[in-house]
């Protein structure tokens, strides 16, 4: 018998062969039955079709009765069959144990204990087995066991993982506010700095016009320190700082968003700004070579978990970068550009294609068709898809990427919980769906599809106690105040 996991199925189980032909002698049955102590029955088969099945029960209880040796050792062990005819359990050998368990507790009482017909494949064709309901039951109560460790597991690693990501939440939330104090200083200050550069520049050059003749002194100063260029690129330094800064201010405003993973309630969010907070962490990632275009709509703000919604969009933004850099590292290596490779792919010459992201977003008023339960509801729904142009997930892994644990990646790289507390988060948390398509690319009929989306679709619905009105009513406006803690959208 293999060793038994979840899904393992009656194929699995430790079947007994043992089929004879319906004209066969009930001596010939009764010989082997005495030989092997543990057969559970004979099959009985004519022109290699299933015609019965006789447990080793019944069979034993016939030849117990008055003249039943008498009656039946000498005929075909057909006459028997018709004597003690009973309904039969005939399952495909890849019945999973546990539902064959459940088909087999369901019988009448009288054929609890008859063994199972399987039919399974074997390299001279198909075949019969018989399987005992004892070994049935012993191998759903391991299942059993199985499953309740695996849940077990499953609890603790997701404990671990809500409490890194919240501890990283708050290590988040504290370097952001560390980083978020100097920058407002600098940034507070930038303004005056421009003004007092204007005012020197505008007294230098006022000096210049009234001193018409210089002392030799101060023109080997103005030669040194080269005062025609440095009045020319002042303001320009003054302005790298400025985009600096806004850009550690930006940095430091995602980091914030996105560090919000013990929030209590919802609260009414920007998702496009919750993307493009995801993009700016990730941009690192991104810079290697991968192209980003937003097709966003127009969206009303959604009361939803924010921290948890951008450990979404992480998440799936994170396994699409991955595939597109391996899948662009095989092309390269096809390609005879691994050696390029290493300088990273926007340098790579001649690249095979350009790998690309795309984030979409649009109101819906009804559910998609490939939803699974769909349940619509009455404000509409906003839909978040993700796109890549990689080479697609395979169809046969697609049903289980949801699962716990299961990753394609190499051992130490993956947790394989990225995706299923994803998903949690999209149903559970906010009573979304998340639907997966792939692949959704079809260049053409001589070209295999490929890419991969997945589509976010979050229920429009008030918040609990908040007239509608009062706030979905008023249109976004950025808060661009720089000591405005946390609050980054803020009604007119």
């Amino acid at each position: 018998m293999k060793r038994l996991h979840i899904y393992s199925q009656l194929e699995d189980l430790n079947l007994h062969s043992f089929v004879v032909d319906a004209s066969c002698s009930g001596q010939c049955v009764y010989r082997h039955f005495e030989e092997n102590s543990l057969l559970p029955g004979v099959v009985l088969a004519q022109d290699n079709a299933l015609v019965g099945m006789i447990s080793r029960r019944r069979f034993l209880e016939a030849m117990s009765r008055a003249y039943g040796r008498e009656l039946f050792l000498r005929r075909s062990v057909w006459v028997l069959y018709k004597f003690v005819d009973r309904e039969i359990l005939h399952l495909p050998g890849s019945t999973p144990v546990t539902e064959a368990a459940h088909l087999a507790i369901a019988r009448p009482s009288e054929l609890l204990y008859e063994p199972i017909v399987v039919d399974c494949d074997t390299p001279t064709g198909s075949s019969y087995f018989l399987l005992d309901s004892h070994e049935l039951l012993q191998a759903q109560s391991t299942i059993h066991q199985l499953t309740t460790e695996l849940l077990q597991e499953k609890t603790r690693s997701e404990m671990m993982q809500t409490e890194k990501m919240a501890s990283l939440g708050k290590m988040m939330a504290g370097v952001a506010h560390e980083i978020r104090n100097p920058v407002n200083f600098i940034w507070g200050n930038l303004k005056y700095i421009s003004d007092y550069t204007e005012d020197l520049t505008t007294l230098i050059q006022a000096f210049e016009k009234e001193v018409e003749a210089p002392s030799k002194k101060l023109k080997k100063l103005k030669k040194k320190i080269d005062l025609e260029f440095l009045l020319q690129d002042l303001p320009n330094v003054i302005q790298s700082i400025e985009t600096g800064t806004d850009r550690l201010r930006n940095l430091v405003t995602s980091l914030r968003t996105f560090s919000r993973m013990d929030e209590i309630k919802q609260t009414p969010t920007d998702l496009h700004q919750n993307l493009d907070s995801t993009l700016l962490i990730l941009n690192n990632r991104l810079k290697e070579g991968i192209t980003v275009q937003k097709e966003y709509g127009d969206l009303p703000v959604v009361p939803c978990y924010s921290g948890q919604m951008g450990q979404v969009f992480m998440n799936i933004i994170s396994n699409a970068i991955d595939a597109l850099l391996e899948y662009d590292a095989n092309l390269a290596q096809k390609k005879g550009l691994a050696q390029h490779y290493s300088m990273g792919l926007a340098l790579t010459p001649s690249r095979p294609w350009e790998p690309c992201i795309t984030l979409i977003t649009a109101t819906r008023d009804h559910l998609p068709e490939d939803v699974l339960d769909p349940k619509e509801m009455a404000g509409g729904w906003v839909s978040i898809r993700i796109q890549d142009n990689g080479p697609g997930i395979p169809a046969e892994i697609q049903s289980k990427i949801f699962e716990d644990f299961f990753t394609t990646k190499p051992v130490g790289e993956g947790t394989g919980l990225g995706l299923p507390i994803t998903k949690q988060i999209v149903t559970e948390k906010h009573q979304g769906h998340l639907v997966l398509r792939s692949p959704y690319l079809f260049p053409s009929s001589e070209e295999p599809g490929r890419g991969t989306e997945f589509e976010i679709l979050l229920p429009i619905t008030p918040l609990t106690g908040t007239p509608s009105q009062e706030l979905f009513g008023k249109p976004l406006v950025r808060d661009n105040t720089v000591n405005d803690l946390d609050r980054v959208l803020t009604p007119n």
